[in-house]
């Protein structure tokens, strides 16, 4: 391969901007200290600059130097203030507790406000780790440990928005990129389900659907944000206007690929001796396809050829159209499902080729959604709803201010060795959930002992500084290039950096069995603390949770059948009830992933949930299949009207029934007239309401007691 394009596939992962950002901050530190023969103002401005580039933000330059600046007010207080009471342990552990439920507590405003109030503990304790280096201070010297904290917080964000500035177009590719190449592999999963076996497991892949659905939502979030934060004041920009429509495109592709029109064991019955189920099958192969190149193209800013799922879309035509010469009765009643799934897909087609060339069309409502805080009631509003138990936040908050005040207490009950390691390990790795706190227990402690082999290794080998300074700037890099996605590999490196700073101006080889020591103290507590204190098992709140993605579904149908009834219209309400329902089923597939961690007895109540999302997720994508056809239908007759009607109010008991965990009582699907099936929201509505036994029967279990 070229250089050219060596370079630029490089470009095209996530952490390289990020890992080259801090290289250049890290090793601009190095040097400087090595110039002005400061060795001992390494460890400080290390800390900073790694603090800062964990509170960086997704933003416009203009947007990020704002961030920024709030970032080094937080940073300069939380420092001065772990200096002033470093010597007093009294005020020092109420500071401590407080700051981190305060910081918890604060970053349910809006994942801005987490990120800074999340790096701002983590500098907090750094100041502690670097005083307890040095000794306490001087009064004289107050300003030393704060001052070389946030100017190397400083040197990284100017660098931050200078890059941002430069770059400010990178990360949104980047976000429309992974859309597109997640929506490839659920266009292969959907694929998968049509293929025409008549012993075929469709709830394991209809669950391996669903938990993909999560995957995009989040991936398709993501890409919002990024792109509302650079559209504010610069609608008029030709390449944004591109990229929405990008945007747009891809919501239009999730929803006809989200579309169901019939139980698919039907299809496979009635179609197991002709061509037609995997004439489908391979053009939703061939589109998935076509999707992966369109990211690669967006990665790579070239362009791409759809031609092969336009040829398999001709033959799916020419299969039904043979098709249509021959049918039983039996066929022939299940011929408007799969007349309905080939219009969606050549609707589908059409989407991917405007993918090519994309431009806003003048009467397109192109708003966003807007999730971000505009005023201080509204903060204030947020904070005094998550002020309570029954909150994950509150509960959160509460953990981890216990977490920290107790290994404050251990470490000077037994006073080790650099013991305000406890506190950091503690920090990382208490979570949210037990099962994202045991994951990172596990890989922080496996991180640590890998990393002070390597560490021991290392400078034993080259005990020249230079060498060992470099070794630091490469592992503080490889610590951000990998922490993502390799926690146990990004703990080994953000520790070999820790051991070759400190071998710069004391003894490293001291500091291997203390962080060792003081790693498993700190994660030890963690682990108690997730166990013991107001525990968050998810099973708890799985019936709210199953309500409310029950709520969506139904705000979901009434838009769709106002669209019925008055015209297709994307515009942003309707967009946002859409969301809306796929956002609950992301957050019902990830509460049921994070009960599959827990211990034993907890993780039982995910078995009796896993129905209820295979239930409702079928439910999302009947609902979607009424949202891709909007333009097909003259209006809403009355008894499609009265039965949009009845399956509201059911959804409306069902959801209040499972929120209040009350007995569900079974019922039989809705009555349906032969007239009401004649057209495609007749057809949809039908389906949908034999749904609702199937989720009464799912409801009735997830409500039963354990």
């Amino acid at each position: 391969m070229s250089l050219t394009l060596v370079l630029r596939r490089f470009w095209t992962h996530e952490s390289a901007a990020y890992s080259l950002r801090v290289l250049i901050a890290l090793a601009g530190i190095t040097l400087l200290c090595w110039w002005i023969e400061a060795p001992a103002s390494l460890i400080p401005l290390f800390l900073g600059a790694i603090a800062c580039a964990l509170a960086e933000t997704d933003d416009d330059w203009s947007g990020r130097l704002a961030a920024l600046m709030v970032t080094l007010v937080c940073f300069a207080l939380a420092s001065l203030a772990m200096e002033l009471v470093f010597a007093h342990p009294w005020p020092l552990v109420v500071i401590l507790g407080l700051s981190a439920f305060g910081m918890t507590m604060f970053g349910a405003v809006s994942q801005r406000y987490a990120t800074i109030a999340n790096a701002t503990l983590i500098l907090a304790i750094y100041t502690l780790i670097s005083l307890e280096q040095r000794g306490s201070p001087a009064l004289s010297e107050l300003w030393r440990e704060p001052g070389l904290l946030v100017a190397g917080a400083a040197w990284y964000g100017a660098i931050s928005v200078v890059w941002c500035a430069l770059f400010s177009r990178q990360p949104l590719q980047l976000a429309l990129a992974r859309v597109y190449r997640e929506l490839a592999r659920y266009l292969a999963l959907k694929a998968a389900l049509f293929e025409p076996l008549r012993e075929l497991d469709v709830e394991g892949r209809r669950l391996a659907l669903a938990r993909q659905n999560g995957v995009v939502v989040g991936a398709m979030n993501d890409a919002k944000e990024r792109l509302f934060r650079r559209l504010e004041g610069q609608r008029e920009s030709p390449r944004l206007a591109r990229y929405l429509r990008l945007y747009f495109i891809a919501q239009d592709i999730h929803e006809r690929a989200s579309s169901s029109h019939s139980p698919y064991a039907e299809l496979a019955d009635a179609f197991f001796h002709h061509d037609v189920l995997f004439r489908i099958q391979r053009v939703l192969s061939r589109q998935g396809e076509t999707c992966r190149a369109l990211s690669q193209g967006l990665l790579l800013k070239r362009g791409f050829d759809e031609s092969p799922s336009e040829q398999a879309q001709r033959d799916l035509e020419a299969s039904l159209a043979h098709l249509r010469g021959a049918l039983s009765a039996e066929r022939r009643a299940l011929l408007p499902a799969l007349e309905a799934v080939a219009d969606n897909l050549a609707t589908l087609e059409q989407a991917l080729a405007r993918a090519r060339q994309p431009e806003l069309g003048e009467d397109h409502d192109a708003a966003l959604h807007d999730r971000t805080p505009r005023s201080l009631w509204e903060v204030v509003e947020r904070l005094q709803a998550q002020l309570t138990p029954r909150s994950p936040v509150f509960r959160h908050a509460v953990r981890l201010a216990a977490t920290l005040v107790a290994g404050f207490g251990l470490l000077h009950l037994i006073h080790p060795t650099q013991g305000y390691w406890i506190l950091l390990t503690s920090l990382f790795v208490c979570r949210p959930s037990f099962g994202a706190t045991r994951r990172f227990l596990w890989q922080r402690i496996l991180g640590t002992m890998l990393g002070l082999v390597a560490g021991w290794a290392l400078i034993s080998l080259f005990p020249s500084p230079a060498l060992q300074a470099g070794i630091a700037v490469a592992a503080g890099v490889a610590f951000f290039a990998l922490r993502g996605r390799h926690y146990t590999l990004a703990t080994s490196a953000i520790t070999l950096m820790v051991l070759s700073c400190f071998n710069q101006v004391g003894d490293g080889f001291g500091l291997i069995w203390p962080r060792l020591v003081d790693t498993l103290l700190g994660a030890a507590i963690a682990g108690l603390a997730v166990l013991t204190i107001l525990p968050d098992w998810q099973g708890r709140r799985l019936h709210r949770q199953a309500a409310a993605s029950l709520v969506a579904g139904r705000d979901y149908l009434a838009a769709l059948v106002e669209q019925y009834a008055s015209g297709k219209r994307d515009d942003l309400a309707y967009r946002l009830a859409r969301r809306n329902a796929h956002n609950a089923d992301a957050e019902l597939a990830a509460m049921l992933a994070n009960m599959q961690q827990e211990p034993g007895p907890f993780r039982r109540d995910a078995e009796r949930g896993l129905p209820f999302q295979l239930q409702a997720h079928i439910l999302l994508n009947y609902l979607s299949a009424l949202g891709a056809h909007r333009g097909d239908s003259p209006g809403v007759s009355a008894a499609e009207s009265a039965l949009a009607e009845t399956i509201l109010a059911e959804l409306d008991d069902l959801s209040r029934a499972l929120e209040r965990r009350e007995a569900i009582a079974p019922a039989a699907p809705p009555e349906v007239a032969r007239e009401e099936t004649d057209s495609l929201l007749g057809a949809q509505l039908a389906l949908i309401a034999r749904q609702l036994v199937a989720l009464r029967e799912a409801g009735t279990a997830l409500c039963a007691e354990r």
